[in-house]
């Protein structure tokens, strides 16, 4: 029963990515449950220090149960969770996607990389605004839906706002380092400004937040502020046991992407998943149990959509981004350049908000926080919110999008 939902599942999902892994995530945890029962059974179980309350616990609840009786339960919960797996699975594949937005006008385009614009009616004295998404995934996190587009919201609020749209990249970005697309964000600027006749304000979101600081860095006189939101700085404020397996695995990583030419999507994904490697698993279970017509049902499939919709990372970039921020940290240690010039913070004399989410786990609010306090002219913002809610969530307007236009207009 369990192979004939998991061939179904490899045959008509589309998420979640890569679905693979999560299968053999799945399989060998409860093949490793099933093979610690005789152990477990006769008492030879070893378990590790730090679990020995547990273990106590665990056996005392054991004393009175039958073993036969506790293995024949032990092996229906398991097939009861691949199954509920399987059917959210299945009803993802399955699932009704909403209407798309209404396009928005492309006003630059260069390889891969268009520049989308909201145009708004701005306030006296007002600063356009450019939107800097990551590099790793698609653009319209910023744009989702009617009630989640902080592009969208902060054009209604007055801000003329342009965001950026990288793309997976093309042959003539294939061979891009960091730099590379700090050039680009730089013609961009230049257009924006021309284009409305005032310096932009430059809005980060994760890895594009280290993008905006580059871009600040070159030529702080040519913007108005600086939004950096779930920005990564203190690369060792992340997991150090990912860190480890990084440094570890990297020799052969960057052998793979020298041979690929990028760093696949999946290969991405499977790195994303390695934080928590039952995350997935257990979030497509839970959403089985939803009601499909209900708003959470929809919120779920809408992210799922987009987290499974991700780009690959040129050779060169990948490289940058593994090795020299979460393998050596030069960010923080002050040795990341751009334009050949150190990226040092405290030397940028601009008016910028930090956005900590206290809540993230992509980018721990340890190595967000201390661009706030490096930043001369900095405000911090603590955000009651994920990584991925701040921007997209329920609570996004209140919690995000209010706030930051607040900020903007309060620099005119």
């Amino acid at each position: 029963m369990m192979d004939d939902m998991i061939k179904a599942m490899a045959q008509t999902a589309p998420g979640p990515r890569p679905l693979a892994l999560h299968l053999a995530i799945q399989n060998l945890m409860f093949a490793s449950l099933l093979g610690a029962l005789p152990s477990l059974k006769n008492g030879s179980l070893v378990w590790k220090d730090s679990l020995s309350p547990q273990a106590r616990s665990l056996r005392e609840k054991l004393q009175n149960v039958d073993a036969d009786a506790f293995s024949d339960a032990l092996g229906k919960e398991i097939e009861n969770r691949v199954r509920r797996f399987a059917e959210g699975v299945n009803r993802f594949a399955a699932a009704g996607r909403g209407e798309a937005l209404p396009t928005l006008p492309v006003c630059w385009l260069e390889g891969t990389t268009k520049l989308i614009h909201a145009e708004a009616t701005p306030q006296e004295n007002a600063a356009p605004v450019i939107l800097i998404p990551s590099l790793v995934n698609r653009a319209y996190i910023l744009d989702l839906d009617p009630e989640h587009s902080l592009l969208r919201y902060l054009a209604g609020a007055g801000h003329d706002t342009y965001l950026i749209d990288w793309d997976a990249p093309g042959d003539g970005e294939m061979s891009f380092a960091i730099d590379d697309y700090v050039d680009r964000l730089e013609r961009i600027r230049d257009h924006v400004a021309a284009q409305t006749g005032a310096a932009p304000v430059i809005a980060g979101y994760c890895m594009g937040g280290n993008l905006a600081l580059a871009l600040a860095h070159r030529a702080p006189d040519k913007i108005r502020g600086m939004a950096l939101l779930a920005t990564p700085w203190d690369f060792y404020a992340m997991p150090p046991g990912a860190t480890a397996m990084l440094a570890a695995m990297l020799p052969g990583l960057k052998q793979f992407i020298a041979a690929v030419g990028n760093l696949p999507v999946d290969v991405i994904q499977a790195m994303f998943s390695s934080r928590d490697p039952c995350s997935v698993i257990r979030k497509f279970r839970s959403f089985a149990t939803l009601n499909p017509d209900s708003a959470e049902a929809r919120a779920f499939i809408e992210l799922e959509d987009w987290l499974n919709d991700g780009v690959a990372l040129a050779g060169p970039v990948a490289v940058e981004c593994l090795e020299d921020w979460y393998v050596e940290n030069r960010p923080m240690k002050g040795t990341w350049q751009s334009g050949g010039k150190a990226v040092d913070p405290a030397a940028l004399e601009v008016p910028a908000l930090v956005v900590v989410p206290d809540h993230d786990t992509i980018v721990p609010p340890a190595s967000a926080q201390p661009l706030a306090e490096m930043l001369p002219r900095a405000t911090l913002l603590a955000a009651n919110a994920g990584h991925i809610g701040m921007v997209a969530g329920s609570r996004a307007r209140a919690t995000l999008y209010e706030p930051l236009s607040a900020w903007i207009a309060a620099l005119q």
